[in-house]
C-alpha cells in the first residue's frame, strides 16, 4: 500500500487510490503488497498460458509471432502420419493373410 507523505511535520499522508488524506498514525501497521501483486499478475500470465494450451489456435505465452495455429498443425500432420502407418499394417496384414489363403 503505497502512500505520499504530503506533510511529514504534520504527519499527513495521501492515499493516492482514493484520493484521501489521513493522519499518519503510530499504532497502525502498512505493510506494502506491491511485491506480492507483482508475484500474483506473473501467476495470473501462467495460469491463462496453462488455460490457453488446451485450445489448439490460442496464442501462448512464450510463443513466437505469427505462430498461433502451430498446435493445430502439427496435430494434424501428426494424426496423418499415425492414419498412415495404422493403414500400412493393416494393408500388410490383409496381403499376408490372402497370400496364405485367409481370405
Amino acid at each position: 500500500m503505497s502512500h505520499i507523505r504530503v506533510a511529514p511535520e504534520l504527519h499527513l499522508i495521501l492515499d493516492p487510490t482514493t484520493g484521501v488524506i489521513a493522519e499518519e498514525k503510530d499504532d497502525v501497521v502498512e505493510y506494502s503488497l506491491d511485491a506480492v501483486k507483482t508475484q500474483l499478475d506473473e501467476l495470473d500470465l501462467i495460469v491463462t498460458d496453462m488455460m490457453n494450451q488446451l485450445e489448439p489456435n490460442a496464442k501462448l505465452l512464450n510463443m513466437f509471432p505469427g505462430r498461433e495455429k502451430a498446435s493445430y498443425n502439427a496435430g494434424i500432420v501428426t494424426n496423418a502420419f499415425y492414419g498412415a502407418v495404422i493403414g500400412f499394417i493393416v494393408t500388410f496384414l490383409l496381403l499376408i493373410m490372402k497370400k496364405l489363403g485367409g481370405i
